[in-house]
């Protein structure tokens, strides 16, 4: 049987060897054999494993596709995401420090989306498995906060309650203050009964909040987060970090970044992840494309005490970006935006004078993109904190801080195109 040497990490955590040949649960340095099928290597030996190489904390991880490198040590992971980081940067000559990976810990993903269909005798409740349409039952979850494994029962009454055996529903459990939002989509369409068993069900089971396909059916009480001093019950589906640490760790960074301001500028602000705690030392404009998010952010900061003044506006800035002189009264920019990047918002920011420049950002390609134009018009890039809330997978997040030299902006020379 054919040998192949791995020779590092694709993007989404698969091995490579030369061809190049895919070979997924693989670590660089390690000797393998298989069955090649185009470009992917199937049913995998390991003949010489990795001194990186470790048992997987979860009994589940082989067969369900929610994880990709449990095999992998923690350090290593830790390094390849700060690499993977690192390319992202080199790639526009780009040199920033970088510092260690900071990493939620196990169990504490506090949103995650399952799959939910009949049976023959019931119900069943997992993930999907790894390249494939399977459900796989994964009751010994190493990932999600222990209160999403609490709610699979839920969300087998839920497949029973509201779909054939023909269909799975998605099913997005949240943890909240005040117990588990759930959210469904795929079900059947809601008519007088099926509300009725919804929201006796929402009832019985504790949850504070039923949704579904995106209409709320029943709430036992509002669904609240804490950001910063104030509580927050963020619309169903709106955006939620992934774990409470991550959050708590891009908070505290941002916080970092914009010390000393007195005015900020929180651009994609979501409900209030960072507009909200920023608001105890500095007067905060927050900006959003979505309205439920901002209506939220905006009660919530109404309900809290000891808040400096938060303003905030419905805007989509990949159409309408803060222009310089809306952007001269602020001491410091915080942007989040998806993974896209910023372009449009990146191009107003460099003809501006803002000194100070926070950046989180979930795709280390669109954020090096954005870099080198910021770079270019005069900001000083003076470190990059790579935190990875989404454990065991490919995925990366990342927050940078930027300083401008000198009090006018630079005329850039890189076009975007």
């Amino acid at each position: 049987m054919t040998e192949y040497k791995i020779i590092r990490l694709g993007h989404q955590g698969d091995g490579i060897a030369d061809g190049p040949v895919f070979a997924p649960m693989t670590l660089p340095g390690e000797i393998v054999t298989g069955t090649q099928d185009g470009d992917a290597l199937k049913d995998v030996r390991i003949q010489t494993p990795s001194s990186d190489r470790v048992a997987a904390p979860c009994r589940h991880f082989k067969s369900c596709g929610g994880c990709q490198l449990q095999h992998a040590s923690d350090d290593f992971v830790a390094k390849w995401k700060a690499e993977i980081v690192g390319r992202a940067f080199a790639a526009h000559g780009l040199t920033p420090e970088i510092r260690p990976t900071l990493t939620s810990p196990i169990q504490s993903r506090q949103r995650a989306t399952i799959a939910a269909k009949r049976t023959k005798s019931g119900a069943m409740v997992g993930f999907h498995g790894r390249a494939s349409g399977t459900i796989i039952e994964v009751p010994d979850c190493q990932l999600v906060d222990p209160k999403i494994k609490a709610g699979f029962p839920i969300a087998e009454e839920l497949a029973m309650i509201g779909t054939s055996r023909k269909a799975a529903l998605a099913v997005t459990l949240t943890v909240s203050e005040d117990g588990l939002d759930a959210s469904v989509q795929g079900g059947k369409p809601l008519d007088g009964p099926l509300r009725s068993e919804l929201a006796q069900l929402c009832d019985r089971s504790g949850m504070a909040r039923l949704t579904w396909d995106d209409e709320v059916v029943a709430m036992r009480t509002p669904p609240r987060h804490a950001f910063g001093k104030a509580k927050v019950v963020v619309p169903a589906g709106g955006f939620l970090q992934a774990t409470a640490h991550g959050a708590a760790t891009l908070q505290t960074l941002v916080g970092e970044i914009v010390s000393g301001s007195k005015r900020v500028a929180d651009l994609f602000a979501g409900s209030g992840t960072f507009a909200l705690p920023l608001a105890e030392t500095s007067e905060v404009h927050a900006v959003e494309g979505d309205k439920a998010m901002i209506d939220a952010l905006d009660q919530g900061w109404r309900m809290a005490i000891g808040l400096k003044a938060v303003t905030s506006e419905t805007r989509d800035l990949f159409r309408r970006p803060l222009l310089p002189d809306e952007l001269a009264r602020f001491d410091a920019v915080v942007l989040d935006p998806p993974r896209a990047g910023a372009v449009a918002q990146i191009e107003e920011l460099v003809k501006s004078t803002v000194p100070v420049i926070a950046y989180i950002s979930c795709n280390p390609i669109t954020f090096a993109r954005d870099a080198a134009l910021l770079t270019e018009a005069g900001y000083v890039l003076e470190w990059v904190q790579p935190v990875d809330q989404f454990r065991w997978s490919s995925h990366v997040e990342l927050i940078g801080s930027f300083k401008r030299i000198g009090a006018k902006a630079i005329k850039p020379k890189l076009t975007i195109g």
